[in-house]
């Protein structure tokens, strides 16, 4: 593709006439749109309005590049406008801006266009090539001027690495709409590190993603890093680095000041936004696993404390207050369980976790199928254990996809991100995840009716059975079987069973709080933060709020939390405890038969997983260095 097919003479005005800056965008936009290539002008000057709030797009030497992504767009185009006189603009140099390139972009922008974009960009700033736009006497004598050497560079061909050694500085870019400003700033930061002979590799995070990503080989061997980026980056790979981050805008206007920064060594090493850690050499840093699984942790954590908070609040008016078919009902129970529960934050979670561990792993493509695949798992009885599977498998399908396309034909390439990635990714992903999880149901009810033909001749045994079974996946399937089966037992007249399951299943969380406080070099200030309302969650038996330690270290916390609860269980049945209520936590141990004999079982198991968590979990800082 040439730039011919952005820029034509009917998006071409040699003379604009506007002397502000709001006259000059209305100038331009009306240009567009006579030349049909928008659907609503009224609401792609929002989006460039809203873009130039964010940060004015005026440059140096005379140049403005105004830009937005937008489903007002109905073709990608480019309007190219003079103002001889300059206007003022908001431009980097505090002149006033003479030529201006306004970029439309629909929401799926093509690969091919942003190495048009990249490549004019990188000429706007030669002042000698902007001379010669400036003297250009016709429409198309100014198109082919640009064309001439923005088409050569765009080309494949023409895409080489200029950096053959290990680099030994590494940079990232990224601006909110990932267009113009991501590349320039890249550009800025190659051509200065070309002039100080200084080796360089940039990573761009544009509107398609992230390109040229930085390997974890170059993280290790880089002396240096460079963030500039007004968007969200990985952080968590360059933990250990000498690292500076500043506004993509500072790439852009002086990236000579940046570099100078980096060769005279008064860069801080980064050490993580919670956890502290001295430099490493030779330590891989690439996102693994659990960079992955504590990407989807941390954003899948405000759903659980919001929603386990809210729903302990709803028990306060009675343990079943929130159904209308109760006597004690209360309308603002019934709301604040409609929030917290099922129906709202704990029935987002899961495909909350699998979406950004499908987004870690895959990038943007990946969050959609990995999400998609959370919510079955949802459905489907898969649990917290069946959103981390669908995490994995929706990103690295994608990556799987992403890589089959890497060699597309330049005329599907416009349409991968909107049709291709995210129908296979779906499709491959919601297919296995459908596979996978159907067979949860005749597992459930099949462990169900094991359960009772166990019959109550071994109460002990029964109640660590029960306990532990509540562990295994924290709300899952499994866990749903252990509940069902003591709910079953409470119908039949019988209350020991349910006694040892609720305390089974107020163990994990529990545990989790008195482990984040007794081991607090084991956790990061994020876990920590976390446990304190594990204390709220595990006394109001919630069990889920120890989904986020399980879901970061699964194979370390599910075994300790299964043999604290197995204890807790086991005691109750010892002691004799009986629980005629289904659900309620510390509101319904009034109920319990042997209240205080009850309390010390659950203490004893929390107490019991806390040790174990702690002796099992590496140090915060050693799990941040090395990924799994």
């Amino acid at each position: 593709m040439e730039l011919t097919s952005l820029l034509s003479p009917d998006t071409v005005c040699l003379r604009l006439h506007g002397h502000s800056k709001t006259e000059i965008l209305d100038e331009l936009i009306d240009v567009l749109a006579r030349a049909g290539k928008l659907i609503d002008p009224a609401a792609f000057k929002a989006a460039i309005l809203k873009r130039e709030a964010e940060f004015p797009t005026g440059l140096e030497n005379g140049i403005a590049i105004p830009h937005a992504r937008s489903n007002a767009v109905g073709a990608p185009a480019i309007a190219l406008g003079i103002a001889p006189g300059g206007v003022e603009y908001g431009s980097l140099d505090n002149k006033p801006s003479q030529i201006f390139f306004l970029i439309a972009e629909t929401e799926s922008v093509a690969e091919e266009h942003l190495e048009i974009l990249a490549a004019l960009t990188r000429h706007m700033q030669e002042s000698d090539y902007i001379k010669g736009l400036l003297q250009a006497g016709s429409a198309n004598e100014l198109i082919h001027l640009l064309a001439d050497e923005v088409d050569s560079e765009a080309s494949p061909a023409a895409v080489t690495e200029s950096v053959t050694q290990t680099p030994q500085v590494l940079a990232v870019t990224g601006c909110p709409t990932g267009i113009a400003h991501t590349y320039m700033a890249a550009d800025a930061l190659k051509v200065c590190a070309e002039k100080l002979e200084l080796p360089i590799r940039v990573e761009t995070r544009g509107a398609i993603g992230a390109r040229d990503r930085l390997s974890a080989e170059e993280i290790a061997a880089a002396e240096v890093i460079i963030i500039a980026s007004d968007t969200q980056v990985e952080m968590e790979r360059f933990i250990g680095k000498r690292l500076l981050r500043v506004p993509v805008r500072e790439a852009i206007r002086d990236p000579l000041s940046l570099l100078k920064r980096v060769m005279d060594d008064d860069i801080p090493v980064y050490q993580g936004s919670s956890v502290t850690t001295a430099e490493t050499p030779g330590v891989s840093l690439r996102p693994g696993i659990y960079q992955h699984l504590m990407t989807g942790v941390s954003n899948m954590l405000p759903f659980v404390v919001g929603g386990g908070i809210l729903i302990a609040i709803s028990f306060m008016f009675g343990i079943d207050a929130f159904s209308p078919d109760s006597t004690d009902f209360h309308p603002v129970a019934q709301a604040l369980m409609t929030l917290g529960g099922p129906e709202g934050a704990f029935g987002l979670m899961v495909p909350v976790l699998a979406g950004f561990i499908g987004m870690s792993i895959a990038d943007r493509p990946g969050f959609m199928p990995a999400m998609v695949g959370g919510f079955l798992s949802v459905q489907y009885g898969g649990g917290f254990i069946g959103g981390m599977i669908a995490g994995l498998l929706g990103g690295y399908i994608m990556l799987g996809i992403v890589h089959l396309c890497r060699n597309l034909p330049r005329t599907l390439q416009g349409v991968e991100t909107v049709l291709i990635y995210p129908v296979l990714g779906l499709l491959l992903t919601g297919g296995l995840m459908y596979l996978l999880l159907m067979p949860l149901s005749n597992i459930n009810t099949a462990l169900v009716g094991w359960l009772g033909s166990l019959g109550i001749g071994n109460l002990i045994l029964l109640g660590a059975l029960l306990g532990g079974l509540m562990a295994v996946d924290l709300g899952g399937p499994v866990n749903k079987a252990a509940y069902t089966f003591g709910i079953a037992a409470l119908a039949s007249g019988n209350n020991l069973p349910q006694a040892a399951v609720m305390a089974g299943g107020m163990v994990p969380p529990l545990a989790m709080a008195l482990a984040t406080v007794m081991f607090r070099h084991r956790f990061n200030a994020s876990e920590r933060r976390a446990g304190k309302s594990c204390f709220v969650l595990g006394a109001s038996f919630i069990t889920e709020g120890a989904i986020p330690f399980a879901a970061a270290d699964p194979l370390r916390v599910l075994p300790a939390c299964i043999a604290g609860s197995a204890l807790a269980g086991g005691l109750s049945m010892l002691f004799g405890c009986q629980l005629p209520a289904p659900h309620g936590g510390i509101f319904v141990i009034p109920l319990v038969e042997h209240p205080f004999y009850y309390l010390l079982a659950i203490g004893l198991g929390s107490l019991l997983s806390a040790i174990l968590v702690g002796s099992l979990k590496a140090d915060a800082a050693e799990r941040s260095r090395v990924s799994a």
